[in-house]
């Protein structure tokens, strides 16, 4: 039975600061390497045979902890880069509230709705996704397939493989260094398990 796990990276620098990251390319904190190890920790026994990741610094940097861990290469892939967030990049939540109040509200409520200026759709996104896992599954048949990338990014492959409408994407919520896992069976594709932090509870 072949498997896709999915991971967020870890914190980031605009994480703490609530600022919009979309394809701004952000560091890392301190406490998100700790996180990615622990993580690279968790994924130590689940027979990963490959590792694809978002080609930005805050998911490669995770990835290639997970990689150190598993004596595994990483391959980066645009593919699963965050969502274009265009106009909004680089500005705080507060900052949206403030400016973007109708657009931002929009976002919260039914995203999938929204179309901002110079930004990917969600539908857009999801598009670039699904393609990316469709081609690296042809590439590695019959392999588990690790892919480290971004909250937007990874509910769109989620919802996308498991056939469910874009408009579900607001009802998800997706931690630092969370795993999901998504088992290809033969007669359906079934989500195992969802946003699991259960390596951080010491952090707590």
């Amino acid at each position: 039975m072949r498997k896709l796990y999915l991971v967020r990276h870890g914190e980031s620098e605009w994480n703490i600061l609530k600022k919009v990251q979309g394809q701004k390319d952000v560091n890392l904190t301190k406490k998100g390497e700790q996180q990615a190890e622990k993580i690279a920790n968790r994924l130590y026994n689940e027979n990963i045979d490959i590792i694809y990741s978002s080609d930005l610094k805050r998911a490669f940097e995770t990835a290639k902890k997970i990689g150190h861990k598993l004596k595994l290469d990483v391959n980066p892939d645009k593919s699963f880069r965050e969502i274009n967030f265009g106009i909004w990049e680089g500005i705080s939540t507060k900052e949206l509230s403030d400016n973007y109040s109708e657009e931002h509200l929009l976002w919260m409520k039914e995203p999938h709705k929204l179309k901002l200026e110079g930004a990917e759709t969600l539908e857009e996104l999801q598009n670039r996704t699904i393609k990316g896992v469709n081609r690296i599954s042809k590439l590695n048949p019959n392999k588990n397939i690790l892919i480290v990338s971004h909250s937007a990014a990874i509910k769109t492959i989620i919802l996308g493989l498991l056939d469910m409408d874009i408009s579900y994407y607001s009802k998800m919520s997706l931690n630092n260094v969370s795993l999901s896992i998504i088992e290809f069976r033969d007669y359906n594709n079934v989500l195992k398990l969802f946003n699991d932090t259960c390596h951080l509870r010491e952090e707590k």
